[in-house]
């Protein structure tokens, strides 16, 4: 249990918490509309229930089949890498192991649909002027929270990460 409070797995509750919130709006929407049935919330923003069979921007869509193979396979390892990286990171770290929690929690959230339903379920619809963005889940945000995250971290602790061993070449 040590482990547990001694590296970035102490964070893992942020991945539980971002995938049981994706999956019970998933839910929600799948027994409260049809398929592509779209309700007004806001001037600039939908629920709209949507089948995303490719990946971001529907990259992918209609690729016959494979894609959910793809995608499952590279979340799924990447998943891997990010838990592996969660129990090697030190306790002093915050932000870098939140940032990942973030994403894996999003993966999976994501991977559990590819795996049960064949596709992701997207529902988050925002436009302006007429212009959709297209759909997404809570899945999607919870990465993008991460990756926002570790861009933050970057800026942030960019220099406190390089290597200060190099040799000093300096003439006196």
């Amino acid at each position: 249990m040590s482990i547990f409070r001694q590296t970035g797995l102490r964070f893992l509750w942020i991945s539980i918490l971002s995938f049981a919130l994706d999956q019970w709006s998933k839910y929600a929407v799948m027994d409260s509309l049809s398929l592509y049935q779209s309700v007004q919330v806001l001037p600039f923003f939908n629920l709209t229930y949507v089948h995303n069979y490719g990946a971001a921007f529907s990259f992918l869509d209609s690729a016959g089949g494979w894609q959910r193979w793809f995608f499952t396979a590279i979340a799924m390892a990447v998943s891997g890498v990010i838990l592996w990286w969660l129990k090697q990171s030190p306790k002093n770290q915050t932000l870098l192991p939140v940032a990942f929690s973030f994403i894996l929690g999003g993966a999976l959230g994501n991977v559990y649909d590819r795996l049960v339903h064949g596709y992701v379920i997207d529902f988050l619809d925002f436009y302006v002027n007429g212009y959709h963005w297209p759909a997404f889940n809570i899945a999607d945000s919870a990465i993008f929270i991460g990756a926002a995250l570790l861009i933050i971290d970057m800026i942030k602790n960019g220099d406190k990460n390089k290597k200060t061993d190099a040799p000093n070449t300096s003439q006196k």
